[in-house]
């Protein structure tokens, strides 16, 4: 079996797992839990939306850069990154737009579909033995 090659899987993974953990870091550090869980809480969310995003960020941000079940990680903040493209709705396309467009949250989707699609590419960590048998084997890449 020859190795991994496909750079632009790896190219994808990192981009989108650095902009997911910077991010979430801005969510925790910049704007707090407290200030994200009331910006939640103005859009209608609850306060366990804005939890979930952070950490969910974080950790999904964090697991593909290392490429760790980069495949299931995507596909995982996809919830996430649709939830960004309707926040962003209404300030039109142009994420240059007062409020931020959805031009860059739908760019976001798209990376994560690709992903989901390509794998993890070449220099990731991919699985866990341990976890390896609760995975189906599409996951597994």
């Amino acid at each position: 079996m020859s190795p991994d090659t496909n750079y632009s899987a790896l190219i994808m993974r990192l981009s989108l797992g650095a902009v997911l953990l910077a991010h979430g870091m801005l969510k925790l550090l910049v704007f707090t839990v407290p200030g994200t869980v009331g910006y939640f809480a103005s859009l209608g969310l609850p306060p366990i939306a804005a939890h979930l995003t952070i950490y969910g960020e974080i950790l999904g941000g964090t697991a593909l850069l290392i490429g760790v079940y980069a495949r299931l990680v995507a596909l995982a903040a996809l919830p996430l990154l649709l939830g960004t493209v309707w926040v962003h709705s209404a300030n039109g396309w142009l994420f240059s737009s007062e409020g931020g467009g959805w031009e860059f949250p739908l760019l976001l989707v798209v990376m994560a579909i690709a992903v989901v699609a390509q794998g993890a590419g070449p220099f990731a960590v991919k699985r866990f033995q341990v976890l390896d048998s609760t995975m189906p084997p599409f996951f597994r890449a």
